[in-house]
């Protein structure tokens, strides 16, 4: 699996900016799904980037959770109008699968799924690298 995610990173991985908690839930909880309000034919490898910003939901007991970076990845098998997953509850639903997590590599976020640069994605690369099998 970590050798997938680098072999991705190596053609450069684009990235999704997420809130926390919904970051902290997909790499903790089995969160398998992400809502959006749009589609996408995308499928594989992403970077979960969370973002500085949580949606106003983020309980004390997670008030620490890393956010304003890049905090691992997961893999986009299917996008979904509809699915039995109780993470579902938005018009798409982005379908995930495993999922890595890596400490806090920090960089901006953007809307929809962004480059980031190659800096950051040596910083990834060296955070996935110490865990690889």
């Amino acid at each position: 699996m970590s050798r997938e995610l680098l072999s991705a990173l190596d053609r450069g991985v684009r990235a999704l900016s997420i809130q926390q908690p919904w970051c902290h839930h997909i790499l903790h909880d089995g969160k398998d799904i992400e809502n959006r309000s749009w589609g996408h034919s995308y499928r594989g490898w992403f970077l979960l980037h969370a973002g500085k910003r949580t949606d106003g939901r983020l309980p004390a007991k997670l008030a620490d959770v890393p956010r304003g970076g890049i905090v691992g990845a997961a893999k986009i098998v299917d996008c979904v109008r509809w699915s039995e997953s109780r993470w579902f509850v938005g018009h798409y639903g982005f379908v995930l699968t495993d999922p890595i997590e890596i400490p806090l590599v920090p960089c901006n976020g953007a809307l929809g799924f962004f480059s980031v640069d190659a800096d950051t994605l040596a910083a990834v690369r060296a955070h996935v690298e110490a865990i690889a099998p």
